[in-house]
């Protein structure tokens, strides 16, 4: 389910002394000996001041879909820039044993969340807008769909943290009790 979730343990700001940036949270992922928890991962995004310049590289848009930049990886976490025209959304997934954390860096996302029923198939049960500077985490399981409103009329750019990485998600659609696999796409085509 998704969740707001607030920081119950020291700021990780308050360690450096400073808000974290990019390369801190590469450092702080790279330095994990096991999956980080949920509300950590939260916290380091909810305390994160990542600038412009540091998402350059990072950043890029293709028409169709959305496009993955993977920022870092390794057994335990991954973070990922997420660059989205108007219009482009995620299908609805699970993540499949793995929980995340989205910032909003830039533009309006929207994030809707769904409940599965073994007899209906899946349900509509919330949504929510999120806003520049706005931290959404989604714990295990969790299914939902994020994206990029139509009528935004400007371009979304997220910063995700998924621990551990993502594999193979699950896919629904609304009235189905169908569920398909998806494996995302960080190509550049």
């Amino acid at each position: 389910m998704s969740t707001h979730i607030e920081s119950t343990t020291e700021v990780s700001a308050q360690i450096t002394g400073r808000p974290l940036s990019l390369s801190d949270l590469v450092a702080a992922l790279g330095a994990q000996k096991a999956v980080p928890a949920l509300e950590q991962v939260f916290e380091w995004l909810e305390n994160a001041e990542i600038s412009d310049k540091e998402l350059e590289p990072y950043v890029g848009f293709k028409e169709g879909n959305y496009w993955r930049h993977r920022v870092c990886r390794n057994e335990f976490a991954e973070m990922l820039v997420l660059c989205w025209r108007p219009g482009h959304r995620t299908p609805i997934h699970d993540h499949n044993g793995s929980h995340g954390v989205v910032r909003v860096h830039d533009g309006v996302m929207w994030e809707t969340n769904f409940a599965f029923d073994e007899e209906k198939g899946l349900c509509y049960k919330s949504g929510q807008e999120r806003s520049r500077g706005d931290v959404t985490g989604a714990d295990v399981p969790d299914i939902h769909q994020l994206g990029n409103p139509e009528v935004s009329g400007k371009d979304l750019i997220t910063i995700h943290i998924y621990a551990p990485p993502l594999g193979v998600l699950k896919t629904y659609k609304v009235g189905s009790p169908e569920i398909d696999l998806y494996i995302p796409d960080d190509s550049a085509a």
